[in-house]
């Protein structure tokens, strides 16, 4: 895999980990009061979703801990990938000028391959010309029954 979709890869697996965390966050953290003057609902609170996963506050805590290890692990992983990539010789301006060399070179190459696509062009249009002109004879050449 080349270095690009390595890097590619890798800012999804941040951006991954960044919305499973706050869902998780979202999903699981506990009610919190939100002033003493509010009332406090006199419905259950509603159902564990997620089973496996138990109403401890110590667990809870544990999560945003653990979650944002994978996260620091992920943009250290991105880093290394960033600081592996070659390093451009000579700076801006040697990129630029090697970026001009190879829009000239694609310049004329594309030049090139219009010709060759206007002569098959033509070929294509020379051989459908004889064939019409050998469907012609053939046709000439057969007795009506």
């Amino acid at each position: 895999m080349d270095a690009i979709s390595q890097l590619q890869e890798q800012v999804n697996k941040i951006a991954t980990i960044a919305f499973t965390t706050i869902g998780t966050l979202q999903r699981d953290a506990p009610p919190v009061r939100i002033s003493p003057n509010y009332p406090e609902s006199e419905s259950a609170p509603p159902p564990n979703p997620n089973p496996n996963l138990t109403d401890d506050a110590t667990d809870f805590a544990m999560q945003p801990k653990l979650m944002s290890a994978d996260l620091v692990k992920a943009a250290k992983q991105f880093d290394a990938l960033v600081s592996a990539l070659p390093l451009s010789e000579g700076g801006e301006e040697a990129q630029m000028k090697r970026i001009a060399e190879l829009q000239a070179e694609n310049s004329l190459v594309g030049q090139q391959l219009e010709k060759q696509l206007e002569a098959a062009e033509r070929e294509l249009e020379e051989v459908r010309e004889l064939f019409g002109q050998a469907a012609d004879h053939c046709l000439n050449l057969k007795k009506p029954e």
